[in-house]
């Protein structure tokens, strides 16, 4: 995983999820080829992680199926 500067992907199209809050605590996921982008929707001049496409699709499993529930 690494921090890309936001310069660098502003041509991409960002998504939040059906399942943000209004409260603007949200993250932005956007499709880069081989990888995600994902970057906090507060702030999204911040910057953004880059991940794999397999290791994005193993988060959001893990999420669905519970894994990090408290």
């Amino acid at each position: 995983m690494i921090s890309t500067p936001q310069p660098a992907v502003m041509s991409w199209s960002w998504r939040k999820s059906s399942h943000c809050d209004t409260g603007g605590q949200c993250v932005e996921v956007a499709h880069a080829g081989p990888t995600r982008l994902i970057r906090d929707s507060a702030n999204p001049a911040g910057g953004c992680l880059t991940i794999s496409a397999p290791a994005w699709a193993a988060f959001i499993r893990d999420v669905k199926d519970g894994v990090y529930d408290a």
